[in-house]
């Protein structure tokens, strides 16, 4: 594994080394030992699995407030994402300021997203499947999010949007960034 820094003060892209044979290959995902030497100290308490079928669909920009904040470790299985991360840690060098990246089953990138952090993504192809490893269960109650197109944040997402839920917007709390309270 390849623990790669992004611009953003303690978010990492992480490149697995698969070995390959005739049988296919063979990849480490997750080792502790690698995940702490980047600052993850916690343990993986749920995983999830999403499907979202329609290319340019956004979903996100999520996170929870303490005391449920979490640090999520994200691979794409299936298809092409452009994932992004947002950091919203009031004490951060890279506060208020994103980070794209491409995941795919090809590419076999993890995004590494601490604590204090929104998350969200664009799929850049049809039938996406995601991983998601938490370090913390979710609670609907610490449950917040940003707007896709928040202005101040200005994510540039590589297509026009097809989908966005509604019922996300209506479920959640959105708050501009330029309100964010402290996380």
């Amino acid at each position: 594994m390849k623990c790669i820094e992004t611009p953003l003060s303690g978010a990492y892209v992480i490149e697995l080394e698969p070995h390959r044979d005739e049988r296919g290959l063979f990849a480490r995902v997750f080792c502790q030992k690698e995940y702490e030497r980047i600052g993850f100290h916690g343990t993986i308490v749920q995983i999830n699995h999403s499907l979202t079928r329609q290319r340019a669909t956004i979903r996100g920009m999520h996170y929870q407030l303490p005391p449920a904040s979490e640090t999520k470790i994200i691979r794409c299985v299936r298809g092409r994402v452009f994932d992004v991360m947002v950091d919203l840690r009031a004490d951060s060098p890279t506060l208020r300021q994103w980070h794209g990246v491409e995941l795919s089953e090809e590419n076999m990138r993890v995004a590494y997203i601490p604590e204090g952090f929104a998350h969200g993504f664009q799929t850049l192809t049809d039938g996406v499947e995601l991983a998601y490893h938490h370090s913390a269960f979710y609670s609907p109650e610490h449950e917040r999010g940003l707007k896709y197109d928040d202005p101040v944040l200005a994510i540039r997402w590589p297509l026009p949007v097809s989908t966005i839920s509604s019922n996300s917007l209506k479920v959640l709390q959105y708050f501009p960034t330029s309100e964010l309270c402290k996380i």
